[in-house]
């Protein structure tokens, strides 16, 4: 390809008000995408698109190459098969980090953002088994199971890939910018949305079509019935991926989504030998048809509205206060250890056994034989 057609096609990868599937059928239709430049008004149909000039696309490179990163088109013989399959693959990706790793044989480990202490360690333990195994795992970078899973895998010395929904340069949360960082290192993170571009609710569904796109099987760890780890679990039924989900508990609200996979014929996953044993090893098959349809109950919502679970980390002066906050995200119905809670949660000992003692005193909180805790049921 030629570098004006290359341009060509970052233009429209870039433009505003088409997609993806569309602007391949617009250059599919004038034969190039230079062509399809030149005629955009024409086959576009009188529909506004937004188009950059050459120059905002050339400065766009320069500024991913001061960060380190470059641009992947999906004529690039290193854009991933897998990703490709999908009939509206993102036309263009930016990526920090080594851009041949997305063509690894992975597995996606999605869940959610206020998950419980169980589920990050399930989360980790499962990244780490399945990377000793010789897959990458791909995340969303978010708080909570992806967190858990992208620094399962690191610890394991494995690859991890990330795909995020803003800009390379906008990390979310912040407090994942280190983590970013260290995955850019020695596997890669992927955006398809341009530099500068915060991290928005409309942007969690497009970010979710790459995990499930990028992997050969999504295992949902923990996800409440409104989740947008179900939009990746829809995704990747629609694109013919393996779906995997570990069971929760019944009286966690946390768990429900998950659960109702289980019902809907998702594999049920406890060890990361269950992944390993239904993980295809062929070639990915392209997705029966376009508008494939999910399974029954899948849901569509697109991720929540409203306060976002990331802001349960907001600083305060009282630590206890604080400590009380990540707590009621940590702990559900089901037990777990004082020492594993001490363990997750970033606060002093002194100030979590002082939350776990207001909980308790409140009547909220179960004290259980082995030095365990759990949440009493509302």
């Amino acid at each position: 390809m030629n570098e004006a057609e290359r341009l060509a096609r970052l233009r429209l990868a870039r433009a505003e008000g088409i997609g993806p599937a569309a602007v391949r059928a617009l250059i599919a239709r004038a034969g190039s995408a230079e062509a399809a430049i030149a005629d955009l008004p024409r086959l576009a149909g009188g529909r506004p698109v937004a188009l950059p000039a050459e120059e905002a696309i050339r400065r766009e490179e320069e500024s991913l190459a001061r960060f380190g990163a470059a641009f992947l088109l999906d004529t690039d013989p290193l854009y991933p098969e897998t990703l490709a399959a999908l009939p509206d693959a993102p036309l263009a990706l930016a990526v920090a980090g080594d851009p041949a790793l997305l063509s690894r044989r992975s597995v996606a480990i999605v869940g959610a953002r206020n998950a419980s202490a169980g589920a990050r360690v399930i989360a980790e333990r499962l990244a780490r088994e399945l990377v000793e195994s010789g897959l990458a795992i791909v995340s969303g970078l978010a708080r909570g199971v992806d967190t858990a899973a992208h620094e399962g895998a690191l610890a394991a010395g494995g690859v991890t890939i990330a795909a995020v929904a803003g800009g390379l340069d906008r990390p979310y949360p912040s407090q994942n910018a280190a983590l970013q960082a260290r995955i850019a290192e020695t596997g890669a993170v992927v955006a398809e949305a341009p530099l500068g571009t915060a991290a928005m609710a409309k942007l969690f569904p497009r970010r979710n079509r790459i995990v499930a796109g990028l992997a050969r099987g999504v295992v949902v760890v923990e996800a409440a019935l409104k989740s947008g780890s179900l939009i990746t679990a829809r995704l990747a039924v629609e694109a013919g991926r393996e779906l995997f989900a570990v069971p929760g508990s019944p009286l966690d609200p946390r768990a429900r989504g998950s659960n109702d996979l289980l019902r809907q014929g998702a594999t049920l996953v406890e060890t990361a030998e269950d992944v390993l044993a239904a993980l295809p090893s062929g070639p990915i098959a392209p997705p029966p048809s376009r508008h494939a349809a999910p399974l029954p109950g899948f849901l569509e919502e697109q991720e929540p509205a409203g306060i976002d679970p990331e802001e349960l980390d907001v600083e305060t002066d009282d630590e206890v206060a604080l400590a009380r906050r990540h707590l009621v995200t940590l702990l559900s119905p089901a037990p777990v250890s004082v020492d594993e809670v001490l363990r997750r949660c970033p606060c002093s000992a002194a100030a979590v056994n002082a939350a776990l003692s207001d909980l308790d005193l409140e009547g909220r909180l179960d004290r259980l034989p082995g030095n365990r805790v759990a949440l009493k049921r509302a």
